[in-house]
């Protein structure tokens, strides 16, 4: 070794080269936005995070079939269905069949009495039983007369119609050879909910994939049929799938254009080599030092480092044009040093940015500037040959320095150049500035157009307006939620609400299940109350055997959890409005505008606050997410 001690440095950088290299092979990186909202959010961002994370709105995927006939798309339909509810990758997955618009009536019939605000104390008094078969024989005469002529004998005082006018203002996909279809009939619909978290995007590119597998796997397909997907998770699917792509052409792209003119410059591939080994170093110690620090990597965040970590190849050029010249090493080192605490400098300010990605980015820059220069400082001085001849370029640098000689004459019209955009930017009155996390979205503006019509389409609820709680369990999230139904329930008779959404109208909590089914008289006691009720009514209290006995059943079955929802289309519902947080559940409750009148498409946030805080609800945030 040509300098005592050399083997120190190169063992201490091997070694901590290949601590880097170990943490990277188990380096989580991630590409989801969340990365690039405040460290500290206020509700509405916290909202967002939360739903990029773990929310159902991440877990949602939208399915559209196009092309063929509208009987092969619904055939298509049934067979996609049952072949993603094989797969186990979906908890859910919903397409409007008939057998399973029947669950949905099975479980709103059979539990009708668990799950029905109607039902009181008073409602089964003589008086008010006489009311509500009254009430159900009138609406007998309306368009629903033949369903409620069916259910009457076991459901005389109409619970199930009250449960069903629910949904009743609610958009709904239409229906085409009995599966949901697109408002124009061109597209079958399906909808379903990964078992996957959001913030799990390979198991999400994973469940994308198997939806695409199993699509071109079906028997029989008609090769004009073509699958569309969208949603949270297949967006990042995609977005993982186009940053990794594009990191990748553009590291490489950049690589070779870097080992192209180096290799122009030294003529030497052992001068080349010597040349990047600041930058690898660099590259492995920042990607470690994120994952260490921040538990993970964003795509965006190698992208962008990576770039910037290019900035090391001058530290190797500084030096090996120094060692050719032999210029004072101390006052050269001195100068490197400078030049890369400046940049530490800069970098530093990201650090502290509240931006968990631009955090990632600063840290990245730093740790890998810093281990350039240390490789640059003691690593490169041992590898380096004794004798090496660098090209002269001495003639390039005689026509730079003529160049910038008489740079002096383009003066004014740079600074002319630069008035004019100055006024460019003062006459867009910020609006040339675009603070929107959908200016980082990958995704095509094609596939986000598709994206918005298979939601509109789908007649999901509007999303704008959304009722945020958070509770401790299940049981008291779901008792928040009926406090806030109530009050949400008189602002809509007062037409501030056009209508609002609550997990807790399908899965009431356990104390209101209770307080029904105390509500529900004894057999002996409701035969005597059904027969004083119906005097002067067109139906006698024999024909109604069946209603007395559901009043005992409901009396004695088990209260209803989640697991009573499986297998009905409410489970996505009461899952995309109930989400199990680690340390407890938020409660989404999404608002609608009143559609009609003066303030059609408007909502009083004010009022609703003002409401909700008249009612003791202080921890209830009502948020407006445009």
């Amino acid at each position: 070794m040509r300098y005592k001690g050399a083997l120190t440095p190169l063992l201490a950088w091997a070694v901590a080269l290949l601590a880097c290299v170990v943490v990277m092979l188990q380096t989580h990186f991630v590409t989801d936005l969340s990365a690039f909202m405040p460290k500290t959010p206020n509700a509405r961002q916290q909202l967002l995070i939360d739903q990029l994370h773990d929310g159902a709105v991440a877990r949602l995927v939208l399915i559209g079939i196009e092309g063929g006939s509208d009987t092969e798309r619904a055939r298509l339909s049934r067979a996609l269905a049952e072949a993603m509810r094989k797969s186990q990758r979906f908890v859910s997955v919903q397409n409007g069949e008939e057998a399973a618009l029947a669950r949905d009536r099975a479980y709103f019939f059979e539990n009708r009495y668990l799950l029905s605000p109607t039902v009181t104390p008073a409602r089964f008094t003589v008086e008010g039983l006489h009311g509500a078969v009254s009430e159900t024989l009138e609406a007998m005469a309306g368009e629903a007369g033949m369903t409620i002529k069916r259910l009457f004998v076991r459901d005389p005082t109409g619970e199930t119609l009250q449960l069903l006018e629910q949904f009743a203002d609610t958009n709904q996909p239409q229906s085409q050879n009995g599966v949901w279809a697109s408002r124009d009939g061109e597209r079958a619909l399906l909808m379903a909910l990964t078992r996957a978290a959001g913030s799990d995007t390979e198991a999400q590119s994973q469940a994308v994939e198997s939806v695409r597998t199993a699509f071109a796997a079906l028997p029989e397909r008609d090769l004009q049929t073509r699958l569309v997907m969208s949603g949270t998770g297949v967006s990042s699917a995609a977005s993982r799938n186009t940053i990794e792509r594009e990191v990748s052409r553009l590291a490489g792209a950049s690589f070779i254009l870097v080992v192209a003119l180096l290799l122009v410059v030294y003529r030497s591939f052992v001068l080349l080599g010597l040349g990047i080994l600041p930058v690898l170093t660099g590259v492995a110690a920042g990607v470690a030092a994120v994952s260490l620090v921040f538990g993970q990597v964003h795509g965006l965040t190698l992208g962008f480092g990576t770039t910037l970590i290019g900035e090391a190849v001058d530290y190797a050029i500084y030096f090996f044009v120094q060692r050719s010249t032999q210029h004072d090493a101390q006052r050269f080192w001195r100068t490197i040093w400078l030049g890369m605490l400046t940049s530490v400098v800069g970098f530093a300010a990201l650090v502290s940015s509240s931006f968990p990605g631009l955090a990632q980015l600063g840290l990245y820059s730093i740790v890998g500037l810093i281990a350039a220069v240390l490789v640059t400082r003691y690593v490169l001085p041992v590898l380096t040959p004794q004798q090496m001849r660098l090209r002269d370029l001495r003639s390039v640098s005689v026509a730079m320095d003529d160049a910038i000689d008489h740079a002096g004459a383009w003066r004014w019209p740079l600074v002319g150049l630069i008035l004019v955009a100055a006024a460019s930017i003062g006459l867009h009155e910020g609006g040339i500035w675009n603070r929107s996390l959908s200016g980082l979205n990958p995704i095509p503006k094609s596939e986000q157009g598709a994206d918005q019509k298979l939601r509109s389409d789908l007649g999901g609820v509007d999303s704008r307006f959304i009722l945020a709680l958070s509770a401790p369990d299940t049981e008291v999230a779901l008792q928040q939620a009926e406090r806030v139904g109530v009050v949400l329930q008189r602002l809509v008779n007062d037409q501030v609400l056009g209508g609002f959404s609550s997990p807790a109208g399908v899965l009431p909590s356990l104390a209101t299940q209770e307080r029904r089914r105390a509500a529900l008289p004894d057999p002996d006691m409701a035969k005597h109350l059904l027969e004083q009720a119906v005097q002067g009514l067109p139906v006698s209290a024999a024909r109604l055997q069946g209603f007395l006995q559901d009043l005992e059943s409901a009396r004695q079955q088990a209260s209803l959890t989640r697991a009573s929802l499986d297998g009905t289309a409410v489970a996505m519902l009461v899952d995309t409005l109930l989400i199990a947080r680690p340390s407890d559940m938020l409660v989404l409750m999404p608002l609608r505008a009143v559609s009609e009148g003066a303030r059609a498409g408007t909502l009083d946030l004010e009022r609703v606050h003002q409401a909700l805080r008249a009612a003791g609800l202080d921890g209830v945030t009502v948020i407006d997410m445009v």
